[in-house]
């Protein structure tokens, strides 16, 4: 079986652990290529970042979307991990 890691912060965890969404958004800046590194129905993987170092969630892979990031920031932004436009293009960007 394949599955992902993806490694995220500890922010990002925190706000989606506090709101208990159905589904999450995992995006990325920078994307240039569609993401084939597991085929949609595989195991997700979330992990911290040092020096948590663990893996803090888990889920399942449905689809990959090329977006800019005026696009992504309109979406459903609370399943992406921020409160608002603003905290998402700001954590984006650092």
């Amino acid at each position: 079986m394949r599955f992902w890691v993806a490694v995220t912060d500890n922010h990002w965890f925190e706000f989606l652990r506090r709101l208990g969404p159905d589904e999450v958004n995992f995006w990325q800046p920078g994307g240039q290529s569609t993401f084939r590194a597991i085929e949609p129905g595989a195991p997700f993987l979330f992990k911290l970042h040092s020096p948590h170092d663990y893996i803090v969630g888990a889920g399942f892979l449905v689809q990959h979307s090329l977006l800019p990031m005026s696009l992504a920031s309109d979406g459903p932004r609370e399943k992406s991990g921020t409160p608002d436009c603003a905290s998402f293009r700001r954590d984006i960007l650092k």
